[in-house]
């Protein structure tokens, strides 16, 4: 009899133990469904990254609505960095200066990142698929010669890109077109590229280089159009060269905001809609910051 007892106490008591286990797994997948994940730059009044930020630096917020800041950390998730490269005949007298900043840019970022190198004359071509090879990188930017008589894919190459994005896995995603003010073949429409970007959770850091001037020619007005709203609406920036004698500090520049990203973690309201717009602000005078969704799970 005192046997049996034992039996049915080490039972009831197992029984307790995997309802807890099932509660506690319950809250924590709650909890996960709740938090979502930013990846943030932040930068001083000398656009240089601030470090050793903390929640109240950061102001989220959902269709307008503030949402808890949970915790802040240093980012270390990898990237897919796509660059995109202005090699039609107007980039002719700057292709020396691309070759230069764009050789020191990849080997920054392809430590622990994947790179590609993506061309734009007359149509977008993979030069280099996404790849942590750094002497592979160089070499392909290195190589750079302008195409004589063609235009510019920037609308389209952007498109390209971020549909390939969407069969890869990597938690932050980043475009980074380098161009020069020359002609524009395209028959789409700046709308489409921004809400392909937005809903891919990929951030859009223009390089531009010159003055671009607006035209109702259709390439023209839909690429001035893009240059503004595409870095805004999908938290990354567009940085304007007159020259590109400031290319090789431009690129710097970028490479240091990236590799010094904060993961912002905040928290949702369960809620069967989920919020059209998602923005991040600074808490803090004198700091801007710029930031995507995180792409796949979310959370931290």
């Amino acid at each position: 009899m005192r046997g049996l007892r034992s039996i049915r106490v080490a039972t009831a008591c197992a029984v307790t133990a995997a309802l807890v286990a099932t509660a506690l797994t319950s809250v924590d997948a709650q909890r996960d469904r709740r938090e979502r994940t930013l990846f943030v730059g932040a930068v001083n009044d000398k656009g240089e990254p601030v470090e050793g930020l903390g929640p109240d630096a950061f102001v989220v917020k959902e269709d307008g609505v503030r949402r808890e800041v949970l915790r802040v950390a240093p980012a270390t998730e990898p990237m897919d960095i796509a660059i995109l490269v202005d090699n039609s005949t107007a980039a002719a007298d700057e292709i020396t200066f691309l070759r230069s900043g764009l050789s020191k840019f990849v080997q920054t970022m392809a430590t622990g990142n994947k790179v590609a190198v993506i061309t734009l004359a007359d149509r977008p071509t993979i030069k280099v698929e996404y790849t942590d090879d750094a002497v592979r990188l160089k070499e392909a930017v290195s190589s750079l010669f302008s195409t004589p008589q063609s235009g510019m894919t920037l609308l389209d190459g952007i498109f390209e890109t971020v549909n390939g994005l969407q069969r890869r896995e990597t938690p932050r995603a980043v475009l980074v077109p380098v161009i020069t003010d020359g002609v524009e073949f395209t028959t789409r429409y700046f709308r489409d590229i921004v809400n392909t970007l937005v809903k891919n959770h990929v951030a859009l850091h223009m390089v531009t280089i010159g003055p671009f001037y607006h035209d109702e020619e259709h390439g023209t007005r839909e690429r001035s159009f893009l240059l503004d709203a595409g870095p805004r609406e999908s938290g990354g920036q567009r940085i304007s060269l007159l020259s590109a004698h400031g290319l090789d500090g431009a690129m710097d520049k970028l490479a240091k905001e990236l590799r010094a990203q904060y993961k912002v973690v905040y928290s949702r309201p369960e809620s069967l809609i989920p919020p059209d717009k998602v923005t991040v602000t600074a808490g803090k005078s004198g700091l801007t910051v710029r930031g995507t969704e995180a792409r796949g799970e979310n959370g931290a």
